[in-house]
C-alpha cells in the first residue's frame, strides 16, 4: 500500500516501474476481487499498455506529473472510450462509450494508468452498493458488511490495495459515504468546478465528481487533475494556530452511534491540542434538508430514466426503480418550494462560514452497516439506514459546498469513523488546506 506521493518519489527515484506497481494492483484484484466484488470490469491488458508507456516516457524525460504511471479505479458511471458505461444496470446492457469524459481525457493527459471500472449502487441511486446488476460490493474491513455507496467499489478498491486512488461521484454523499466506510479519504469538491460531462446522471443540480484516496495529498493531485492541471503541487497547509472550526451540533449530532461519538469527540479534543479554536453553531433550517434533496432528487432521476422506465422496467432493480418511480409523483410545485429551500439552506450554510474556516461534523453517523440490514439501532429506536447513511452529507450537494471525508479513528470492531470538513463554495483549494492541516494534527489512519 503507497499513496501517491510515495510512488511518485520511488518511480523518479527508478527504485520501482508502473508496470510493477500495476502488476501488484492487478495480483491483488485477482486475488480479492471474488471476495470484495469491486471491480466490474478489470481492464489488465490495457492497464499494463499504459503502464509500459508511462515507464517509456519517464526513461525518455518525459514527466507527465503527480499521476504519471499511477494505477487508478474508475467509477463505472464514466464514460472510458471504446469500453461500456453499465451504471451497474442491465438497462444499459450493448451500450458502449464513443469517447472519454473530460475527466477522463484529463486523467489520461496526467498518465495515470486505469485498472478498471468499479461496482456502484444502480444507478448511483443508493447508499450502500447493494443494488447492482452485477452483486453488492463489499467492505475489506469485513466483507459482511456494506462499502457504503454509490461509489462503494471504488473505495473498496483503494481500501483494499487494488488501485492507489480512484474516482467517484457524490449526488448526496457518494464519495464521502464509502470513504468513511472504508477508512479512506474522499472528496466532493465545490458544485460545477469539476465537469460532470460524460457522466450518467442522477440529479445534474447536486451532480459532483471527485477523487477518493489514501491520504489528503492525494486528493489534491487528482483533484487538480481532474481539473486538467496535470502539474500541480498540494498547497501548502493552514497553521492549525488560529484555525477556526464550527461544529453545528443540532441536528448533525442528535441521532450518532455512541463509538461515532466518542470518536467525533476525541477528534475535537486532538484538534484544540493542537491550537484548533471550535465553535458551536446551528444551520436553522437543517430540518428541512431531507425533503428538500428528495424533491428535487427525485425530480431529476425521474426526468432522465422516464423513456426507460416505460420500456424496459424490469430491466432495473426493484429498489432503485421503486425510488424512480416515486420521482413520477413529485408535484412542479413541490420541485419549485425546495429550489426554494435550497437557496435558503445555501443562504445558511454561508452564513455559518463567515467568521470560520471549515465546518466539521461526523461524516457517517454509523459504522458501516450489515449487507442486507435495514435498519440499525441507536439509542434504542431503530433508524432506517439508508437515511442515516445520507444525512450528515446531502445538505453540501443541496449548497454546493466542497466537503472531504477523513479517517478519524475506529470502532472496538475494527471498523472505521469519519470526520467531515466542508468549506466555502468555490474555495475547494482553501478547504484543502485546512483539511491538510486537520489530518496532521487527528493523525488517526485507519
Amino acid at each position: 500500500m503507497m499513496t501517491i506521493e510515495q510512488f511518485g518519489r520511488r518511480l523518479r527515484a527508478r527504485e520501482l516501474t508502473a508496470v510493477r506497481a500495476t502488476e501488484e494492483c492487478l495480483r491483488r484484484i485477482e486475488a480479492d476481487n471474488p471476495r470484495l466484488n469491486a471491480f466490474i470490469r478489470v481492464m489488465a491488458d490495457e492497464a499494463l499498455q499504459q503502464a509500459r508507456q508511462a515507464d517509456q516516457e519517464l526513461a525518455a524525460g518525459q514527466d507527465r506529473g503527480p499521476l504519471h504511471g499511477v494505477p487508478i479505479s474508475i467509477k463505472d458511471l464514466l464514460d472510458i472510450r471504446g469500453l461500456p458505461t453499465t451504471a451497474a444496470s442491465h438497462v444499459r446492457d450493448g451500450h458502449v462509450a464513443e469517447r472519454d469524459a473530460p475527466v477522463i481525457a484529463h486523467l489520461r493527459m496526467a498518465g495515470a494508468v486505469f485498472v478498471g471500472k468499479t461496482n456502484l449502487h444502480e444507478f448511483a441511486f443508493g447508499t450502500t452498493n447493494e443494488d447492482s446488476a452485477f452483486g453488492p460490493a463489499r467492505n475489506p474491513h469485513d466483507p459482511t458488511r456494506s462499502p457504503g455507496g454509490s461509489s462503494g467499489g471504488s473505495a473498496a478498491s483503494v481500501a483494499a490495495g487494488m488501485a492507489l486512488a480512484t474516482i467517484g461521484t457524490d449526488t448526496g454523499g457518494s464519495i464521502r459515504i464509502p470513504a468513511a466506510a472504508c477508512g479512506i479519504v474522499g472528496l466532493k469538491p465545490s458544485l460545477g468546478e469539476v465537469s460532470i460531462d460524460g457522466v450518467v446522471p442522477l440529479s445534474r443540480t447536486f451532480d459532483h465528481i471527485g477523487p477518493l484516496a489514501q491520504s489528503v495529498t492525494d486528493a489534491c493531485l487528482l483533484y487538480h487533475a481532474l481539473l486538467g492541471d496535470a502539474h500541480a503541487t498540494p498547497p501548502a497547509p493552514m497553521p492549525t494556530h488560529g484555525l477556526r472550526l464550527a461544529v453545528p451540533r443540532t441536528y448533525f449530532c442528535d441521532v450518532l452511534d455512541d463509538e461515532v461519538r466518542a470518536r467525533f469527540e476525541e477528534t475535537l479534543d486532538r484538534l484544540r491540542s493542537a491550537g484548533v479554536h471550535i465553535d458551536d453553531i446551528e444551520i436553522r433550517h437543517a430540518a428541512d434538508i431531507a425533503p428538500v434533496y428528495l424533491h428535487i432528487v427525485l425530480g431529476d432521476a425521474a426526468a432522465y430514466h422516464a423513456k426507460t422506465l416505460e420500456t424496459m422496467p424490469d430491466k432495473y432493480t426493484a429498489p432503485v426503480r421503486l425510488r424512480l418511480e416515486m420521482g413520477r409523483y413529485v408535484l412542479a410545485e413541490d420541485y419549485v418550494r425546495a429550489m426554494a429551500g435550497r437557496e435558503q439552506l445555501t443562504r445558511e450554510v454561508d452564513a455559518a462560514m463567515a467568521q470560520h474556516d471549515a465546518l466539521i461534523l461526523p461524516t457517517l453517523p454509523i459504522p458501516a452497516p450489515e449487507i442486507g440490514a435495514t435498519t440499525v439501532q441507536i439509542g434504542g429506536v431503530a433508524e432506517p439506514i439508508r437515511n442515516l447513511m445520507l444525512r450528515l452529507t446531502q445538505l453540501f450537494n443541496v449548497t454546493g459546498h466542497p466537503a472531504i471525508s477523513m479517517p478519524c479513528g475506529q470502532t472496538s470492531a475494527g471498523l472505521p469513523c469519519a470526520v467531515q470538513l466542508v468549506g466555502g463554495r468555490r474555495q475547494t483549494d482553501a478547504l484543502l488546506r485546512v483539511a491538510l492541516a486537520c489530518e496532521s494534527a487527528i493523525g488517526a489512519r485507519t
